[in-house]
């Protein structure tokens, strides 16, 4: 034998999930889970149905995924951000995971693709998106579809100031 002949992928369908989608939410916070190593943050204590069902019928936030074979191998979230200074929005990807046995496929940029058609046609200027250090496969991707940014991102607690309003 000469070479390794490699088995035919299963064709990957990416969609935006909706109100009805409540199943395939809850294996891309499974996915999530196991991707980012953080199964406190999006496993340990998993919000009903009626939240759920809620969030995926707004507008302001997409939820896509894509399928394989009826199995959600990687999925992206972002949220549509309305902003003062002109009347435009921008969208913010919060999360975006891909199966490690899923990744260089383009997986990751037909999500993001499939989001920027969302995010024009709701009438965003631009879609944004943060890297940890070190994460060299997200920084190259976001680096091949867009302009770096170097800024510092805090996370501020807000039950730390305890006011009366």
């Amino acid at each position: 034998m000469l070479g390794k002949t490699r088995m035919a992928e299963t064709p990957v369908q990416i969609r935006r999930l909706g109100p009805a989608d409540l199943d395939l939410m809850r294996k891309l916070n499974a996915l999530f889970a196991e991707v980012f190593e953080d199964s406190d943050s999006y496993s340990a204590e998993p919000p009903g149905d009626a939240y759920l069902e809620s969030l995926l019928g707004k507008e302001h936030i997409a939820v896509i995924v894509a399928l394989a074979g009826g199995d959600v191998v990687a999925g992206l979230v972002a949220y549509e951000l309305e902003k003062f200074e002109k009347a435009r929005r921008e969208y913010y990807i919060y999360d975006l995971a891909v199966k490690a046995e899923q990744r260089r496929r383009r997986i990751a940029t037909g999500l993001i693709e499939h989001l920027c058609g969302i995010a024009r046609h709701r009438g965003a200027w631009v879609v944004f998106v943060q890297a940890d250090h070190g994460d060299d496969p997200a920084i190259a991707l976001y680096e091949k579809l867009g302009t770096r940014e170097d800024v510092l991102h805090f996370d501020i607690d807000p039950r730390r100031f305890l006011s009366k309003t």
